[in-house]
């Protein structure tokens, strides 16, 4: 079953199965306390805003965002696939970007990829056909699930920042496991995590 974490109060009933389900999380949620519900656009435009970011910072994938959805109105994949090559590249964006975008443009208007299907398949589905796709690498796919979609089976454990911290002490694979397992607590063996990505983006 597909699971999304649609509002702040099934965000908060799934870190809550997580502790009670792993205490090492206890007192990193009492540190941090409750994270907000955090969702981006679906479909094209909030694919492309991830393709943005891939091994920036936060501060220079927002300025390059900003500057290439504010180019085109409406932004989405017509608009893209419309667009010169130069024109994307002094927007800000790399060569390697510009292909993948190009690629999903064609692919969404070829209706060879539908991202409002893909909305609706398992984690493990929809993660091999975005990995499919040049330039969307684990990474981009399942920071997409999670925030675009609010998939719950959804963890992006090749992120640097959680990398560089170490999740629970230098132990990420004790949350592997996602928040959908939590919230599945009925069923009695836990769910196998997928394997851990590497750091592609």
């Amino acid at each position: 079953m597909t699971i999304h974490l649609e509002t702040q109060s099934d965000l908060e009933e799934a870190v809550q199965a997580l502790v009670k389900r792993d205490p090492r999380l206890k007192p990193v949620l009492a540190t941090a306390g409750m994270p907000a519900l955090r969702r981006r656009e679906p479909g094209f435009t909030g694919l492309a805003h991830i393709v943005c970011g891939q091994q920036l910072s936060t501060a220079s994938a927002a300025a390059i965002w900003g500057r290439l959805s504010d180019a085109f109105d409406p932004f989405d994949h017509e608009a893209v696939g419309r667009a010169r090559t130069d024109r994307l590249g002094r927007l800000g964006l790399s060569a390697a970007k510009i292909k993948t975008l190009k690629h999903l443009a064609r692919e969404i208007t070829a209706e060879r990829l539908n991202l409002d299907v893909l909305a609706e398949e398992d984690a493990d589905a929809a993660h091999h056909t975005l990995i499919s796709l040049p330039g969307i690498g684990p990474w981009t796919a399942d920071v997409y699930l999670l925030f675009c979609l609010g998939h719950g089976d959804a963890w992006p454990a090749g992120d640097a920042v959680k990398k560089r911290e170490g999740v629970i002490a230098g132990e990420a694979n004790a949350v592997l496991n996602n928040v959908a397992v939590a919230k599945r607590l009925g069923v009695k063996e836990k769910m196998p995590a997928r394997k851990k990505p590497g750091p592609s983006p």
